[in-house]
């Protein structure tokens, strides 16, 4: 898609189409990945298992960023009583779009007894680059996921503003079966928004990142609980709402940031407070979290 404000006679380089389908099943005590399937540069390595049972796969798109034009297809869909984390090697690039649009697509489907950690890093979003993300998650009875989505506008390490550019962020979480999703979100966001300035809006701050979990565990105890340890500062907010829909419930966790180290720290916090009471295993930090 060509953005409307740019020539027309300037080339621009031929865009990525990628997709990669994944299944996971459980097999005795442990989930196998039973299913992978890719198309273009977006891969994922071997699996592993450093929680016993739990199975561990690194999504990787060999490009290091999307330009303008590219389109990523994510699927995923985890079996009966299967347990998947899901995470990526570094931050994900959205470069300068040369007036045309990126797209990553994900799609998420947790059968019965089902759990996933959703654990991307975080989403850079270049100057003048015109980003669409898509999240849909649909969950049978008695599956349970936590997972995340994190966005810096501009190059922060490089002093680089977001001075150009929208942003589009869709969100889709519902029970199968269900017409009616249990959390809808749609956001665009232009780069000159007053928004972004207004106390209402992101308050001058340039690191949002949103954190969901979703399951039986997602109590009204426990959304007070972790609502205590959040910070609120000029710097550094976050808030959590708690969502029920049919006797499913779901915590809503809102940051806002200077920093992206920060916010960061904050999710990891959250996801470890989160992670026994959601899915009923204890938290263990990621290897990639370190490096």
């Amino acid at each position: 898609m060509r953005h409307p404000d740019f020539p027309s006679t300037v080339a621009v380089p031929p865009a990525w189409e990628a997709s990669l389908r994944l299944a996971f099943a459980a097999r005795g005590e442990r989930t196998a990945l039973v299913e992978r399937r890719h198309r273009g540069p977006l891969l994922v390595q071997k699996p592993l298992y450093p929680e016993g049972g739990i199975c561990h796969a690194v999504i990787l798109h060999p490009p290091a960023g999307i330009a303008g034009g590219d389109s990523l297809e994510i699927g995923l869909a985890a079996g009966a009583g299967a347990h998947a984390v899901i995470a990526t090697p570094g931050a994900t690039k959205w470069y300068k779009s040369l007036g045309r649009a990126a797209a990553q697509r994900v799609t998420l489907e947790l059968d019965a007894g089902a759990r996933l950690d959703w654990l991307p890093q975080e989403n850079i979003v270049f100057d003048d680059a015109h980003a669409c993300l898509s999240t849909t998650l649909t969950l049978a009875p008695g599956a349970s996921a936590i997972g995340w989505d994190a966005v810096v506008l501009g190059r922060q390490a490089s002093g680089e503003t977001w001075a150009r550019g929208t942003l589009r962020m869709d969100t889709r979480i519902a029970l199968a079966g269900s017409r009616r999703a249990l959390w809808l979100e749609s956001a665009r966001l232009d780069a000159g928004s007053a928004l972004r300035r207004a106390p209402a809006g992101l308050d001058g701050l340039n690191v949002m990142a949103t954190l969901w979990a979703v399951g039986e565990g997602a109590t009204p105890a426990l959304a007070e609980a972790l609502a205590e340890t959040l910070p609120y500062r000029a710097d550094l907010r976050a808030g959590v709402t708690r969502l029920e829909q049919d006797s499913h419930a779901m915590l809503l966790l809102r940051v806002l940031g200077a920093r992206m180290e920060d916010v960061r720290a904050l999710m990891v916090r959250a996801w470890s407070a989160l992670r026994e009471p959601i899915h009923g295993v204890p938290a263990r930090p990621l290897r990639l979290w370190a490096t």
